[in-house]
């Protein structure tokens, strides 16, 4: 059982004063903590199916695979250290699943959500498999699989409304799966004295950011180097990679001298943004300092003192 809070609303992409905990319970379906898991949160219809590729063989006679649902298909992205993500919907989700065993290689795992009987219906679906992508090229955080971005289907007032609350449920619980390609990086609005806005700055770049819960998070506007040093394409491959992936997605782009940020973006360690933002290896615990000098090593050895 997880009990969990979050101050972000990814439906409205807003930050919340207050955090909302939940509970979430994870049923190991088959005995292994690696394999079928059933996912349910506290006073909520819907539930999450998660599964590996290799189980789906054992796994799709369930009830839930021939209800309707929307799904995630996962897998890693060979030109990067992050995931690709293809976003769909089914009628009967095991139909799809079953095309996709055949006509996609990519997928490693699996996330699908249904809800009780005639919860559900095709309109529904479409219009969460819209919104799903529409954040998840909003986040930029993963490559998405899906070639065109499907149109929001007709819905009533009523029904678009009960799908934003089912759609907020399914992002809450998606972190907790491991799934961060739909949260929308920000720092500026939640900054706090006992976790303050940090800067970086040396003549390869400059930017701004935050240690946060999911990451960090460098700023709109922070400036990175054109250029990385040679060898880091041999050493750091994959902050070539990442670095390139934000060029090619339109989160850098060239101004002058350097590349700006064109939003927040949040990295996986403070070393991997400096690292991005510098083009060469650093220590960005070292690197990242308070308005008044302190750098986040001193920052969190005081805190972990205190």
């Amino acid at each position: 059982m997880r009990h969990c809070g979050k101050d972000f609303c990814p439906v409205a992409g807003l930050n919340m004063s207050k955090q909302t905990p939940f509970t979430l319970t994870i049923f190991v379906a088959d005995g292994d903590p690696d394999g079928l898991q059933i996912v349910e949160r506290t006073n909520w219809n819907g539930k999450a199916v998660v599964f590996p590729r290799a189980t789906y063989a054992d796994v799709r006679q369930r009830d839930e695979f021939s209800q309707t649902g929307v799904y995630l298909l996962l897998g890693p992205d060979e030109d990067s250290d992050r995931d690709m993500l293809y976003v769909g919907e089914g009628d009967l989700v095991r139909d799809r699943f079953n095309q996709h065993i055949v006509n996609k290689d990519f997928w490693t795992r699996a996330v699908f959500f249904v809800a009780g009987p005639g919860q559900l219906n095709k309109a529904h679906v479409k219009y969460l498999e819209h919104r799903l992508v529409d954040l998840g090229n909003r986040a930029k955080r993963v490559k998405l699989e899906n070639g065109n971005a499907p149109s929001a289907p007709k819905l009533s007032e009523s029904d678009r409304a009960a799908m934003d609350v089912f759609l907020g449920n399914m992002l809450g619980i998606l972190p907790v799966l491991g799934v961060n390609a739909f949260e929308q990086s920000s720092a500026a609005a939640i900054a706090t004295p006992s976790n303050p806005l940090l800067y970086c700055e040396s003549s390869k770049g400059k930017g701004t950011g935050k240690d946060t819960p999911q990451g960090f998070v460098v700023l709109e506007g922070s400036l990175a180097s054109l250029t990385e040093v040679p060898s880091m394409s041999k050493h750091l491959p994959h902050i070539s990679k990442l670095r390139k992936m934000l060029v090619e997605n339109g989160v850098f782009v060239e101004d002058g001298k350097f590349y700006r940020m064109t939003q927040d973006y949040t990295f996986s360690s403070p070393s991997q943004a400096t690292d991005v933002l510098f083009g060469t290896s650093t220590n960005g615990r070292e690197a990242w300092r308070d308005a008044s000098g302190r750098t986040l090593k001193e920052i969190q050895e005081a805190q972990a003192a205190g």
